[in-house]
């Protein structure tokens, strides 16, 4: 039973895997199979070149990787010396990736040479310029000349003997997770071993999963959705199919090819899908749950993919900070409850909606969601005023969006006090890329807002005022953020605008905004 994992450090979710089902298939990449065996072989070589270079527990070791075998295996050796992981996204620009690595006191990073048009070495060469405590640069999957590269750690990690850390499950933190938010830079999320695989378990537990089971990971490693889907793939003792890149005749042929049974995606991936010309021509009768999250749900959509895909949808809501999964449908739900809410509270979490003072309101009015649960962070890494403005004195965490709960418990998510943009299922902070405009010569005023798109949801607007007797035209703004900020947080529209509709005390209406850009049809949606 996997209830018996609770109280377990990480490392120990791979052993008990490998004790249970060595032979077992655990990973197809497209090229290799793995077993658990492979896997736990692997990961206690790679733990043992990591403290062969002198990497100790509670040290930070960085994760730049796209979703490669080698992620998988590099989550369990991190956790084997006992150290904390900080996972960051392939598509991070310079500036970007310098404030986790020099926030977190990362000592090592595992990068690949160049991806999604990112040249990492080039990067991380220029960032260790200014960071003398990252001493160690790995490279996967190259090789570089005076860096020791996955394979030679790992090589030269066989037979060393693994200290056995002295980990407090509780208190110890695992992972340092980096989330942005409206007051600028990136925060780093402490999650402990208790909170991950708590959460991990009842997730588990929630989608019936088994060993029996094939899930498909074709969403990236580097945020908690993907360490969360790493450690339940152990917990469960199933098999992953990997996707480096996301193409709908892709996941088609593999879910026919592999016989996935759990199909996880933003609703986006599941449009493509059933939109995509030879969709009958798949064999899906393996698939015996699609779950969706990270955008809001059209019912439409749950509604194809039960009828065509033959399966039944749950629909899941979370955060980073929460680690992540607080609430989720039901097999049973029918397809308006699973459109247009998130579902209920999973075990061990409480909920309530509150006002702006925090008293709870009564059900059926919107307020703001607040959680209680054992997946909620230790806190705000070096930040413990931000962590008491979301987190009271009874470990209630405030979680920034408007909801309403209804009489069974079912939460609906009507919008973000702090107007965060999903578009196709990743998280867009406005002020962070507001702060950016602010620094080119002729912007007076940026508002980021977040319009409807029919493919990914939401995409995201920028809205200029620009400085009087100044010019500069949307695609001007466009190549001068291109460089600066991850492409996926790169304005789909920049309008200029004459105006900013702003209250009595100067503050930037939003919602009128967006309204205006929308009634004038500035930009053409889809």
């Amino acid at each position: 039973m996997v209830t018996s994992l609770y109280g377990k450090p990480v490392a120990e979710l791979l052993d008990i895997a490998f004790r249970q089902s060595p032979a077992k298939e655990a990973l197809y990449d497209g090229t290799r199979r793995w077993t658990f065996a492979d896997l736990h072989a692997e990961a206690e070589n790679v733990a043992g070149g990591l403290v062969r270079l002198g990497i100790r527990p509670g040290d930070r070791v960085a994760v730049c990787l796209p979703g490669w075998y080698e992620f998988i295996v590099i989550v369990y050796a991190i956790a084997k010396v006992g150290a904390i992981i900080v996972p960051f996204n392939t598509r991070y620009r310079e500036m970007e990736a310098e404030h986790i690595l020099r926030d977190s006191g990362a000592r090592a990073v595992f990068f690949p040479k160049e991806y999604d048009q990112v040249s990492q070495l080039d990067q991380l060469l220029s960032i260790r310029q200014r960071l003398p405590g990252l001493e160690f640069l790995i490279p996967v999957r190259f090789k570089h000349e005076g860096m020791t590269d996955y394979e030679a750690l790992a090589e030269m990690g066989k037979g060393q003997t693994l200290p056995k850390p002295d980990v407090n499950v509780k208190d110890d933190v695992y992972a340092l997770i980096y989330t942005s938010g409206t007051t600028g830079k990136p925060k780093g999320v402490m999650l402990t071993h208790h909170n991950l695989i708590q959460t991990s378990i009842k997730s588990v537990l929630a989608i019936k999963a088994g060993p029996s089971d094939v899930f498909l990971q074709a969403s990236p490693f580097f945020h908690i959705m993907g360490l969360a889907a790493i450690l339940r793939l152990v917990i469960c003792q199933a098999k992953m199919v990997l996707l480096e890149y996301y193409k709908a005749e892709r996941v088609l042929e593999l879910i026919e090819r592999e016989k996935i049974t759990i199909h996880p995606g933003v609703p986006a991936m599941f449009a493509l899908e059933l939109n995509h010309p030879d969709f009958r021509n798949y064999d899906l009768s393996s698939l015996r749950v699609a779950i969706m999250a990270g955008a809001p749900c059209p019912v439409e959509i749950i509604r194809r993919v039960k009828a065509e895909m033959g399966c039944p949808v749950l629909v899941s809501y979370g955060m980073t900070e929460t680690s992540p999964s607080l609430t989720i449908t039901d097999f049973d739900d029918d397809d308006i409850i699973q459109s247009e809410t998130v579902g209920r509270a999973m075990e061990g979490v409480e909920l309530k909606v509150v006002d702006d003072n925090r008293k709870e309101v009564p059900r059926g009015q919107v307020g703001e969601l607040a959680a209680r649960t054992e997946g909620l962070m230790k806190g705000y890494y070096n930040l413990p005023h931000m962590t008491r403005e979301v987190v009271d004195e009874e470990g209630w965490f405030y979680t920034g969006d408007l909801a309403v709960m209804d009489e069974r418990g079912y939460v609906r998510i009507v919008g973000r006090k702090k107007d965060m943009i999903i578009r196709g299922g990743y998280n867009i902070y406005p002020r962070e890329i507001e702060e950016i405009f602010y620094t080119h010569p002729a912007v007076m005023e940026a508002a980021i807002v977040g319009l409807p798109d029919s493919v990914l949801g939401e995409v995201s607007c920028a809205a200029i005022r620009l400085k009087p007797d100044m010019r500069a035209t949307p695609d001007e703004l466009k190549a001068f953020i291109a460089d600066k900020i991850a492409d996926y947080k790169r304005p789909d529209h920049i309008v200029i605008v004459d105006d900013m509709p702003k209250t009595a005390s100067g503050k930037i209406m939003k919602h009128e905004l967006k309204e205006t850009i929308l009634q004038k049809g500035q930009v053409a949606l889809r």
